[in-house]
């Protein structure tokens, strides 16, 4: 096994035994880049001048042992992340030229905590997107089919990850966008629990619903990204100061009471999926798990909502994007500030990022703000309370993340379509509630062959500890059957 192929965990204690040099592994993950990413396209930029500190953490290692888990560990970023010093484009080619002046928080931690921060991975423009066909800077490709998309908006990390490219990714999940394209590409991605994670040093799209997560090959590796990067934070006011403490001895699924909603299961669901979704059920109880079935009244909504909330969000947030602060401007033979603007935003905002800003835009004028946003707000509600009464019965919901396998490129050729790709996470995102998408196998794929699947397990808010300790399980079991 190559060492670019390890997990998180094997990786440490393969350093930490010295099987391993850190700049052994790095080197065949950046070798691996090499290989794999002319075709997968999942990187944007590739520090290779992290070699000079990877020496730096063999030398650490060799005169004392490093106790964080993520020592010498080579982590990518989703390229709406910034790291100081660094290119920053957010997969728009208003920002091509734009190098951040600070650490995002997470940056800073992992930093601390001895990651290696490997390089910027390839987005949907804006994080706008459930394929990462919107970037500027072209598609990535699915590793495990490269005529299909690896899902998005956090595309880039999860086919880094999957690729053995790096052995784990941090990406931003505002619907879905961490954990759909890691069904999609075979690997874990969680999002936590609104507030968790800081956002300062993220390029916002919607801030009520953003939240940076991480893509790992397992559930454990997704763990130690996590307790690495989450808690209070000066400079997000939205943070909590709530303490997180794994479970290490979890018990397994022996009656832990889990709930399928219904309301996922019906029309529009791949019968593959759903197949595998009828076996899984009695797989879980047969491991001593309690089947409930249960309904999330509102959950035919939550799409619609969705797409209210968050171009009203965008529209507001993508404002600062003018042609005078920073990015591109163009200015040439402008006549006055107005020109500024529209030429700018013209050449620089692709169409996904224009129609989420018409349609914000729209969304909160005067006469239709109460028509949509004001109503789409009280819908969100309704969508957090049927949660909230869920979990008076089950310790957790579980469903697929996706409805479909992976999709072929220009499949989905107009916007209503691409965004159904998100209707089973988009409510997780719009209750603030965290979810973990872990790979569920293999299905049939339209022409052929088989592609991975993701099984989303939901928990109440701030229950990460819960979540990370069932979904275990449920990776082991389905790993074991």
């Amino acid at each position: 096994m190559r060492p670019s192929e390890y997990t998180i965990e094997d990786a440490r204690h393969a350093l930490r035994s010295g099987e391993l040099t850190v700049h052994g592994l790095l080197a065949d993950c950046i070798l691996r880049i090499h290989e794999r990413d002319p075709e997968i396209h999942a990187f944007l930029d590739v520090y290779e001048d992290a070699l000079n500190e990877a020496e730096e953490k063999d030398a650490m290692l060799k005169d004392a042992p490093q106790e964080s888990p993520l020592f010498g560990i080579p982590i990518a970023l989703k390229d709406n992340i910034l790291v100081k010093g660094r290119r920053t484009t957010a997969g728009s080619k208003i920002l091509e030229n734009y190098t951040a002046s600070f650490d995002a928080t997470v940056v800073r931690k992992l930093k601390e905590a001895g990651a290696i921060i490997i390089g910027k991975t390839n987005l949907d423009e804006f994080a706008m997107g459930s394929s990462t066909e919107n970037s500027a800077y072209g598609p990535t490709k699915n590793p495990r089919d490269p005529s299909r998309v690896p899902g998005g908006s956090s595309g880039g990390s999860a086919a880094a990850v999957a690729a053995d490219m790096a052995l784990g990714a941090l990406g931003s999940d505002t619907g879905g966008s961490v954990r759909q394209p890691a069904a999609f590409c075979g690997v874990v991605g969680f999002k936590p629990t609104y507030g968790r994670v800081s956002r300062h040093g993220l390029i916002a799209m919607a801030s009520s619903l953003d939240q940076i997560g991480p893509l790992a090959k397992t559930v454990r590796d997704a763990e130690t990204l996590f307790s690495a990067v989450f808690g209070r934070d000066e400079f997000d006011a939205t943070t909590v100061r709530r303490p997180y403490e794994a479970i290490r001895d979890p018990s397994g699924l022996a009656g832990i009471r889990i709930g399928y909603p219904k309301e996922y299961f019906a029309g529009g669901l791949d019968s593959g999926i759903s197949g595998k979704f009828d076996e899984l059920r009695g797989v879980l109880q047969k491991n001593g798990a309690i089947i409930k079935d249960i309904s999330l009244p509102h959950s035919s909504y939550a799409l619609a909502t969705y797409y209210i909330v968050v171009p009203s969000e965008v529209s507001a947030n993508l404002a600062r994007f003018d042609g005078i602060r920073y990015g591109l401007s163009s200015n040439e033979d402008a006549k006055n500030l107005f020109e500024v603007y529209a030429r700018t935003r013209e050449l620089g905002f692709g169409p996904e990022v224009k129609r989420r800003i018409i349609l914000g835009t729209y969304a909160l004028s005067a006469g239709y703000y109460d028509a949509y946003y004001l109503k789409a707000q009280k819908v969100r509600t309704l969508i957090a309370r049927d949660f909230e009464r869920a979990f008076q019965d089950v310790d957790i919901v579980l469903g697929p993340t996706v409805p479909t396998p992976a999709f072929q490129f220009g499949a989905k050729d107009d916007p209503l379509s691409m965004y159904l790709a998100d209707i089973y996470t988009v409510a997780i995102n719009l209750a603030g509630l965290p979810g973990i998408s872990v790979p569920g196998g293999l299905v049939p794929a339209g022409g052929g062959g088989e592609l991975p699947f993701g099984i989303q397990l939901v928990a109440p808010w701030f229950e990460e500890s819960k979540l990370f300790s069932i979904a275990k399980a449920v990776e082991s079991v389905i790993t074991s059957a």
